[in-house]
């Protein structure tokens, strides 16, 4: 198969497949969702991505139509029906199938997978952004499938020629990206947002930390805002299938390249944890 979408048991390449109208992710977007990048038909960290997205169903109450296990013993089988091995490795559940009405749908969610041919980035050509204020609920720590805030925000991105959007609080306290988490470094230390309300707690955030203290590099996981962005040694987005990118421009100006091997540590670090995890 050239691509593979998958429904409650049945699968096929993603133009064959037909949702139910009653599913309640068309009604509300009742769900959630996660995703990795896969190589040589290996899911990068997926013990980590699937105990986030139970974390995400468990904190909206939905009713999970599979155990952890059987749901990685179904990614590794399902990556394996594709032509190629390196893949984008989505699934999400939503909370069932009924007619539309607000109180939950009763029983077991629906389990949703798309497989699509990818390369995860290796993180050596810097890209630019944009600052946008981050007009999202305070439900960013859960991984759900809402995600108009997000969309309006990366669009914006795209239509400046830049890869991603940095979303700023009031009073400019920076939170994350549309779709990455953000960091920076300063005075040779890594400064990352800590994990409250506000951020999604990233699986690539997660691997850059340990790396960065594997390294000696010290970690600060502390709110820090615009005025620190734009005066950062580097800036630095991190994400499941880009997992290290550097940032050179901010908004039509140029930002970081002040500690270039230190980033370039970092990133080769990542990059080679990924290579090695998925031979």
């Amino acid at each position: 198969m050239k691509n593979l979408g998958y429904y409650n048991g049945k699968y096929d390449e993603l133009e064959n497949m037909m949702i139910p109208m009653n599913d309640r992710v068309c009604w509300f977007g009742d769900g959630v969702y996660d995703a990795g990048p896969a190589r040589n038909y290996h899911i990068f960290a997926i013990d980590e991505h699937v105990d986030r997205f139970f974390n995400s169903a468990a904190l909206l109450d939905i009713n999970m139509p599979v155990t952890k296990q059987e749901l990685k013993d179904l990614l590794n089988d399902l990556v394996k029906k594709v032509d190629t091995g390196n893949l984008f490795v989505y699934y999400q559940v939503t909370r069932g199938t009924g007619i539309r009405n607000h109180v939950f749908t009763e029983g077991k969610g629906n389990l949703w997978v798309m497989l699509t041919p990818a390369e995860a980035s290796d993180g050596k050509t810097p890209i630019q952004v944009i600052t946008e204020p981050d007009t999202r609920f305070y439900h960013c720590n859960i991984k759900t499938l809402n995600l108009i805030p997000s969309v309006m925000a990366a669009e914006k991105a795209k239509k400046a020629g830049c890869a991603e959007a940095i979303l700023y609080r009031p009073g400019g306290r920076v939170t994350e990206c549309a779709h990455s988490n953000c960091h920076i470094l300063k005075d040779g230390k890594l400064f990352t947002a800590p994990t409250d309300e506000l951020i999604l707690p990233g699986i690539a955030r997660a691997h850059l930390i340990k790396k960065c203290k594997e390294l000696g590099v010290a970690v600060s996981e502390t709110a820090f805002h615009l005025d620190d962005l734009k005066n950062a040694e580097e800036i630095i987005v991190t994400s499941s299938s880009k997992l290290c990118m550097r940032v050179d421009k901010l908004d039509g100006q140029p930002v970081g390249g002040k500690n270039p091997e230190l980033f370039e540590k970092i990133r080769k670090a990542i990059v080679d944890e990924f290579i090695e995890a998925t031979n």
